[in-house]
């Protein structure tokens, strides 16, 4: 079980940790040991009933590097089908749980690092000093020829500007964490302020006590401006394989809702890392350094 402490007002903070057989110089990655304790993790803390939950990263690297995809390249097409539904399944105890929650993003959050943050009611974010080169934030898939598995075409356009969600999507393009669009961040603190008060802060001015069905994503409120925002996109990005999948992920997902767009990501994710253009990149992204 990862590791969790708890506030004196009932609030539990987990700490997303690495693989101990992998530690991968302290850097987190969403491999399957890491999904299979989120699982776990969350389970035996809504058995206690906390009146939130906070999610952070103990790497002092990164928040989350994204998937494993070195591990993800080695599955066949079942296997890998499986490993994105067990991620699905974990994540989404975080907004099936009767409270609140918060994930505490302090350094890079990419791709699966990015999706488990949002799959939070709230991200507060750390911005970068002065003295630091500011990490990036975004789903990247794009650019390594595949597309989001875990919910990232439905979610991001929810929380920003839905053309630039959707275009920055379907072309692999990130962020600065200090020049993200407006909204990512529910709460973005400076360096060197106390961002674990923040997260409780956030927590305690958002309460929520029933179960959701499904994180903040696309849902009828935002269809006519998500569909707005999918036509103007489809005007400006260099169509691919990878960024027509994601056009086509947020297509259903206007259409048929959240869980018919997780099953499209997962099709075309297992189905697209098999074309030219994602061994090409795949293999150059998995290149032993040296």
């Amino acid at each position: 079980m990862l590791p969790v402490e708890r506030t004196a007002d009932g609030i539990a903070i987990i700490s997303l940790t690495p693989n101990p057989t992998k530690l991968r110089g302290g850097v987190v990655v969403l491999d399957s040991w890491l999904i299979e304790e989120i699982a776990t993790t969350l389970d035996a803390v809504a058995t206690t009933s906390p009146n939130g939950i906070v999610l952070r990263s103990a790497s002092e690297r990164v928040f989350v590097a994204g998937a494993d995809l070195a591990e993800i390249d080695a599955l066949d097409d079942i296997a890998l089908d499986a490993y994105l539904r067990r991620g699905s399944d974990a994540f989404a105890r975080l907004f099936q749980v009767p409270c609140a929650t918060v994930a505490l993003v302090h350094r890079a959050a990419l791709g699966g690092g990015l999706e488990i943050a949002m799959h939070c009611d709230g991200i507060i974010g750390t911005l970068a000093s002065a003295e630091e080169k500011p990490w990036r934030i975004g789903l990247p898939e794009c650019g390594l020829g595949i597309c989001p598995g875990w919910g990232g075409t439905q979610m991001l356009p929810s929380r920003i500007d839905p053309v630039t969600a959707i275009t920055q999507t379907a072309t692999g393009q990130t962020n600065s964490v200090n020049a993200l669009p407006a909204g990512l961040f529910d709460v973005a603190v400076n360096a060197g302020d106390d961002a674990l008060r923040a997260a409780l802060d956030w927590l305690a001015a958002n309460p929520r006590s029933k179960p959701r069905t499904q994180p903040k994503s696309i849902n009828a409120v935002l269809a006519t401006t998500i569909q707005s925002a999918l036509e103007t996109a489809r005007g400006v990005v260099i169509a691919t394989e990878a960024s027509n999948a994601v056009m086509e992920c947020v297509e259903i997902g206007l259409k048929s809702g959240w869980q018919a767009a997780l099953a499209a990501e997962r099709k075309h994710l297992v189905a697209l890392r098999h074309t030219s253009a994602a061994r090409e990149k795949l293999a150059q992204f998995l290149k032993p350094a040296g």
